[in-house]
């Protein structure tokens, strides 16, 4: 999986399109992800002695990460990830376009 925890993505499609944000949590057997502030949904939530209120709570929601693509420090954009072997024989995620390593 070229997206993990912690990357700061941009939003391909959807509602959120061109929003950036965090990746909180990856979900690789259902291929999504939950990025902060994208995808706001509406959960009805019961009465506890934690929220006596009850309500609706707006969370973060799962997104698909095919419409999610990696922002790159150096350049900025949001760029397709590649990988990279280095001369110790490590594997490295890298930008494509600037070729930095993410």
């Amino acid at each position: 999986m070229k997206i993990k925890k912690n990357d700061i993505v941009k939003v391909l499609a959807g509602k959120d399109r061109g929003k950036q944000g965090k990746v909180l949590k990856i979900f690789p057997s259902k291929n999504k992800a939950i990025v902060e502030g994208i995808n706001y949904v509406s959960k009805h939530a019961r009465k506890t002695q934690d929220n006596p209120k009850g309500g609706i709570v707006h969370r973060e929601g799962l997104i698909d990460i095919s419409k999610l693509s990696i922002v790159c420090a150096r350049c900025g954009k949001p760029s397709r990830a590649g990988f990279n072997v280095l001369p110790d024989k490590s594997k490295v995620r890298i930008c494509r376009a600037c070729r930095e390593i993410i």
